[in-house]
């Protein structure tokens, strides 16, 4: 019997689990469009019940310097892996950028910003 039960264990110990974690998490959690992106497990540490995983994001067809990578902590609840927290950007967070040098920012399209930056426009110098 002990047998049988080891036997229909799943192994969630890989990067598509946890790829399919962080998938749910945004299409949960986050207003973006994972339809229009590339994402891929660059890296995962596992650790009993936890796992801290590297996940590259780039617009589909686009270079890797169009890309960012962004960390994530998950905890294993039930047979799969849940996102508990995004750990940090690889947006002017020191983060690494898939194909840039670590602290640089990726290529954007003309007049776009990276997400949560501040608004930007014409300021009166101070008197």
């Amino acid at each position: 019997m002990l047998a049988l039960l080891v036997g229909c264990s799943k192994n969630i110990q890989t990067n598509e689990a946890v790829k399919a974690a962080v998938m749910k998490h945004l299409s949960q959690n986050s207003g973006l469009n994972v339809a229009s992106m590339d994402i891929e497990v660059t890296a995962v540490t596992f650790k009993d019940n936890e796992a801290d995983a590297t996940v590259g994001f780039k617009p589909k067809g686009g270079g890797a310097a169009s890309g960012m990578s962004m960390r994530y902590a998950l905890e294993k609840k039930g047979g799969e892996w849940v996102v508990k927290k995004k750990a940090d950007s690889g947006m002017g967070h020191g983060g690494a950028m898939p194909g840039a040098t670590p602290g640089t920012m990726p290529e954007m399209p003309a007049g776009a910003m990276p997400p949560n930056h501040p608004p930007v426009g014409k300021a009166e110098p101070k008197k």
